[in-house]
């Protein structure tokens, strides 16, 4: 939990901090241009936190193994975490490598 909540206390920052930075430089130039911007992030960013998050409920779903959280044991729980990680590891890798292919 520990090691959760310190990540969690460092990325939100520095996202925060990138995010703002980024999108005050890009939205500076005339107005035609903004919303274009506006409309090409809003549609990826939010496609992206759907599949994101059903792709981690349903990793999360099928590495439980249970039908209900009731009916969940604590381990099970606990072991459904590792495979989700896993999944959100390799998502961001391949994000990654797809920016670095695109700007390279």
């Amino acid at each position: 939990m520990a090691g959760y909540v310190a990540a969690i206390a460092v990325l939100t920052p520095g996202y925060r901090l990138f995010q703002a930075a980024n999108n005050t430089a890009v939205m500076a130039g005339p107005d035609s241009v903004a919303a274009r911007c506006r409309v090409c992030w809003s549609c990826p960013r939010n496609l992206g936190l759907i599949f994101g998050a059903t792709a981690m409920g349903a990793m999360f779903a099928v590495a439980v193994g249970a039908t209900t959280m009731a009916a969940a044991t604590p381990q099970a729980i606990t072991g459904g975490i590792g495979p989700v990680f896993a999944l959100a590891g390799a998502m961001m890798l391949a994000a990654f490598g797809l920016t670095r292919r695109r700007a390279g």
